[in-house]
């Protein structure tokens, strides 16, 4: 048998003969071999309690740091964890800040870490729209037990009202088939939008989808990795009518779409705090009434006040939305920087 020597043990043994301190321990490790700091020679090699003992020597504490962090073994890993590999087998005076200003001045690191920081920019909301149903933004919810067939929820909300429509939708769907279903539940009540906000899903970023629309005159917003709250509103409706058909069918999950409808009507009907009424008073400029009597006919109304009553419901909501824009604006930017 022949026992095999790593190259690096033969440099440190070489290192020893350049540095001072080095000559001096062995020369009193040579007559005892344990000394009372903790020193031992093992083998030629100095430890200092069963650590290999490095010597003030760049080139070597570089290489081991190097080898530990940026090898296959070490895998870039942070200062804890290459610090704790190295710890465990080395030692010299000023290893840990000596690995931590490697670590840091990685430049793989530099380019292949993830961000743990605040999202850098401030937060950009988009534009108030100028009226009901000119700009919509839409996503699917998918995965829901199969009910009556249907498997899938288009949601599709009205950025300026906050109006909502749940159309149920059966796997497999096509491009066209998405495009007929906002056409017969959307499309045709509220007249063709000026733009669409979603995120790239296959179906919205699909060549027929956007001939289609670039045809009509309608503008295709997509979200992207870098401002995915573009797609946000949508993804917010998304929670609060999977919250409510988790309440309503809770027992009989399989019988949510036949609750679709009520979820649309309640939603709408709810109070919504960016508008400050509910999207149904925002839409057509009175509340749901829910049975207990109609709507207030007991003061005499001007014609000259029933016009400017007109031309303010339009103002109204946009006060109220670039108040609530302003308001999550100041909010998030409170975390973040320019």
């Amino acid at each position: 048998m022949s026992p095999l020597q790593p190259v690096w043990v033969q440099e440190l043994l070489n290192t020893y003969t350049t540095d001072p301190r080095a000559r001096k321990l062995l020369a009193r490790l040579a007559i005892k071999s344990l000394d009372e700091h903790g020193y031992n020679l093992d083998k030629g090699l100095i430890k200092f309690q069963n650590k290999l003992w490095v010597p003030q020597n760049l080139a070597s504490q570089t290489k081991i740091i190097n080898t530990f962090h940026a090898s296959a073994i070490g895998g870039h890993s942070g200062v804890q964890a290459t610090y704790h590999k190295i710890h465990r087998l080395f030692h010299w005076k000023g290893l840990k800040l000596a690995m931590e200003e490697f670590v840091k001045q990685c430049q793989i690191c530099q380019q292949a870490n993830h961000m743990n920081a605040h999202p850098v920019g401030l937060l950009q909301p988009l534009p108030i729209p100028e009226g009901a149903w000119q700009e919509l933004s839409m996503d699917f919810i998918e995965g829901l037990p199969k009910s009556e067939g249907y498997d899938v929820i288009l949601v599709i909300v009205d950025r300026f009202t906050k109006c909502a429509h749940f159309i149920p939708i059966k796997h497999p769907f096509t491009a066209p088939a998405i495009a007929r279903a906002v056409f017969d539940n959307v499309i045709k009540l509220h007249g063709m939008p000026k733009t669409i906000v979603s995120d790239r899903d296959k179906i919205f970023t699909s060549t027929f989808w956007k001939e289609l629309f670039c045809l009509l005159g309608t503008c295709l917003m997509f979200s992207s990795a870098y401002h995915p709250k573009t797609d946000g509103q949508t993804k917010r409706v998304n929670q609060c009518l999977e919250m409510y058909l988790r309440c309503v069918v809770y027992d009989t999950p399989k019988k949510w779409k036949s609750l679709l409808a009520q979820a649309e009507f309640w939603y709408n009907s709810s109070f919504h705090s960016s508008l400050g009424y509910s999207p149904f008073h925002a839409l057509y400029g009175y509340d749901l009434s829910f049975g207990t009597g109609s709507m207030d006919q007991g003061t005499s109304t001007t014609v000259n006040e029933m016009v400017q009553e007109m031309k303010n419901q339009n103002l109204w909501p946009k006060e109220h939305l670039s108040r609530a824009q302003n308001k999550i604006k100041i909010a998030a930017d409170r975390s973040r920087k320019d």
